[in-house]
């Protein structure tokens, strides 16, 4: 027996001393990431940075506001991803409990008749009487008792797979504010939208009343002899087209509030907004900070960065895996054949303690490709978080860059808008003089309500490039 014990022991120390060296063999150092920003945009050192300002401050309509926060309560997307922060927020709970002790309640009952030719049936029916009393048959087994597992986590193998799912709880936060980021930016973007479309059908409602009166003109003109039934044709084409046009925009009009009605949650119905105001809404002036910065405010670089985490502990998990793990075992009760002896101490007493120490041998190919895996994607996530910051600063240059080229587009348009406005009505006066002909009447009101349409555009953009830049600094989700 004592040479069996030493075989035992010494097969054991073999398995770990083989566990052991084989873990160094297979040793990968993690890759290491790469958090190195440029030190500045366009050379400032100011650390004054608009993503820091809440939604609510940085947006000065209350129609908008109101929106958007109706979205952050109804969005159907949004919720959903509250439940996964809620299964992420689970899975750290069973994670934690995976590390400590386990502990349960058994009760049992049951009844037993051995056949009298069996060796057990044998082995009763010899039995001395004892006490007056022959062994019981048939034979009756009544047990309650507490029994215990612990699995020591000597090698952080339990805590970390439970810091790693805990990361990925936090990641999965970061990715909730990464969508609320969005959300504010596409409700904000679509009711500037609807805006633009409300002024671009005022314009063609103002500009149908001009085109109706020369109309008028026209065939007085034609009465006189002084035009032919072709520039009545004309100018009749030109109101219809536009009469026409004013359709298409309605219907534009109806489809950006519906966008907005699902981004917030509810059924189809007009959304409040001041559409007077649009015209003369300037963007806010926008301070970006410093590169570095977008390490803590956006909501995308940080989730990156936790998955990383994450990913590194995933490696510790895999690794640990080729180590002897070590579980204990305990139980404590009371068993007897009737349930009159069964409380009865110390005779029904009954208990046991153990502790096995398990190291794997045989299924190593398996927890090779584990760890290979988890190597993998450990390099995966670092090219991953390096993408996003690199994406992220390449986001916001462009559209710094973007606010100067708006703002210069936008003032020589409004100087085109201008000057074929005041053409518009020096042409009606020639035409009605005789010093202009009905096509470059036509032309010049063509020309001066596409204009006026280009300047609405480039408002539009100057305000979704502000939402853009807001967005790509990382504010907008506090």
């Amino acid at each position: 027996m004592l040479m069996k014990n030493k075989i035992n022991s010494w097969v054991l120390i073999a398995a770990v001393a083989i566990t052991v060296s084989a873990c160094k063999s297979l040793k990968m150092d993690p890759k290491i990431e790469n958090k190195n920003t440029p030190a500045s945009y366009t050379g400032s050192q100011d650390t004054t940075n608009t993503a820091e300002i809440k939604w609510r401050d940085f947006f000065k309509d209350q129609y908008l506001v109101a929106l958007i926060d109706t979205a952050l309560k109804n969005n159907q997307e949004l919720n959903i991803t509250m439940q996964e922060i809620n299964v992420a927020k689970a899975e750290v709970r069973a994670k934690k409990g995976e590390f400590l002790p386990s502990a349960g309640i058994v009760a049992g009952a049951g009844v037993e008749k051995v056949g009298e030719y069996t060796r057990d049936g044998a082995v009763e029916k010899n039995l001395p009487v004892h006490d007056g009393k022959a062994f019981p048959e048939p034979l009756g087994d009544f047990m309650v008792g507490m029994n215990a597992s612990w699995e020591i986590d000597i090698w952080r193998k339990l805590r970390n797979g439970r810091d790693a799912a805990a990361s990925r709880y936090l990641g999965s936060v970061e990715g909730k504010n990464f969508m609320v980021t969005n959300l504010v930016a596409e409700i904000s973007e679509s009711y500037y939208e609807l805006m633009a479309y409300d002024n671009k059908l005022l314009i063609l409602q103002q500009n149908l009343e001009i085109q109706k009166n020369a109309l008028e003109i026209v065939k007085m003109q034609k009465i006189a002899g002084e035009v032919t039934e072709l520039a009545v044709k004309k100018f009749e084409a030109e109101v219809y087209k536009n009469q026409s046009h004013l359709f298409y925009i309605q219907q534009q009009i109806i489809e950006a509030e519906n966008r907005i009605n699902f981004l917030v949650g509810r059924f189809p119905q007009p959304v409040q907004r001041n559409s007077a105001a649009f015209q003369q809404m300037v963007p806010d002036t926008i301070y970006t900070g410093i590169p570095s910065q977008l390490l803590q405010n956006r909501p995308d670089i940080r989730r990156a960065e936790l998955e990383l985490t994450a990913s590194k502990l995933d490696i510790k998990v895999a690794r640990a895996n080729f180590y002897p793990s070590l579980r204990i075992t305990a139980g404590v009760g009371y068993q007897a054949f009737n349930v009159k002896y069964l409380i009865t101490s110390p005779q029904s007493l009954l208990y046991n303690i153990a502790g096995d120490l398990v190291a794997p041998l045989i299924n190593r190919n398996a927890l090779k490709a584990k760890y290979a895996t988890a190597n993998a994607k450990q390099i995966q996530a670092v090219y991953e978080y390096e993408q996003k910051i690199l994406n992220a600063y390449i986001e916001v240059t462009n559209r710094v860059s973007k606010v100067q080229n708006l703002k210069k587009s936008y003032d020589w348009k409004q100087k085109q808008v201008d000057a074929l406005t005041q053409s518009v009505s020096i042409s009606g006066n020639l035409f009605k003089s005789a010093k202009a002909d009905y096509m470059e009447v036509l032309m010049t009101q063509r020309d001066a309500v596409e204009s006026k349409f280009d300047l609405i555009e480039i408002k539009q953009e100057q305000l979704f490039n502000m939402v853009s830049v807001y967005q790509a600094l990382g504010g907008g989700w506090r």
